[in-house]
């Protein structure tokens, strides 16, 4: 069922990737467009070589390694300026978290939506709250 979803152009991603059910075994069987790293692993990234470093270098494989399978590689949970530079580094095609916008209203979602998120020079769309 999924490869006939992907032929028809559906976009699948693979959630949460490195936890739970995210194997590694599915990059290989389903016909994933994209991994998300969970934030779990995002949290604590940091070019930090005593902090974090555990997590720092699972992300940058779990980056390459997409990369290499041509996949199309998504971080969650980013909260930080130098996790931002950090998937920037190392070549992290998008981001979500609290660092861009915290959730909101769908009334709210629609007045960004109208007025346009602010773009940075690396393509990844984000409007900082004050």
């Amino acid at each position: 069922m999924l490869r006939e979803l992907n032929s028809i152009g559906v976009r699948l991603s693979l959630d949460d990737f490195g936890t739970g059910y995210s194997s590694l075994g599915y990059l290989k069987w389903f016909p994933i467009d994209s991994i998300k790293i969970d934030q779990s692993f995002v949290c604590t990234i940091t070019d930090d070589a005593t902090d974090g470093a555990d997590d720092s270098t699972l992300v940058s494989t779990m980056i390459a390694m997409a990369k290499s399978l041509k996949k199309h590689v998504v971080a969650d949970g980013v909260e930080t300026e130098e996790q931002v530079k950090f998937l920037q580094t190392h070549g992290c095609d998008e981001a979500q978290g609290y660092y861009f916008r915290r959730p909101m209203l769908a009334a709210d979602f629609g007045m960004l939506l109208e007025t346009g998120m602010e773009s940075n020079r690396f393509g990844w769309s984000h409007s900082r709250a004050s």
